[in-house]
């Protein structure tokens, strides 16, 4: 079992019921909110945004249905360490990871028939 510190009551087995649209646009989310609060040039908020963006990110990586995803989701989590910790080596940009997961938010929205 894994512990989960930012998202109270969730589980592995509940997070494993949501289609990987469904996990990527969560994870899109907290993304979304770790920009926001890095803009406002606030520290904490943004980087409990990160911890929380990583913690689902780790949730969807250790999914078994997304076994044959597994190389991909790992990159994009090394990708966004590198983005928001490290130097940016890849080259991101805030309109880049909002388009990125932006995709996920449309595809869980169709999924559900919205």
């Amino acid at each position: 079992m894994r512990l989960i510190l930012h998202h109270k009551g969730l589980t592995q087995e509940h997070w494993n019921t949501l289609s990987l649209m469904e996990q990527l646009a969560n994870v899109g989310c907290d993304v979304s909110r770790t920009i926001r609060w890095r803009n406002r040039n606030n520290v904490n908020y943004s980087t409990a945004g990160l911890e929380r963006a990583l913690e689902l990110l780790d949730l969807t990586i250790a999914d078994p249905k997304h076994k044959g995803r597994r190389k991909e989701l790992v990159r994009v989590r090394e990708v966004l360490k590198d983005y928001f910790l490290g130097d940016n080596e890849y080259g991101s940009t805030d309109e880049l990871w909002e388009k990125y997961f932006y995709a996920y938010n449309w595809a869980a929205a169709l999924e559900k028939g919205r």
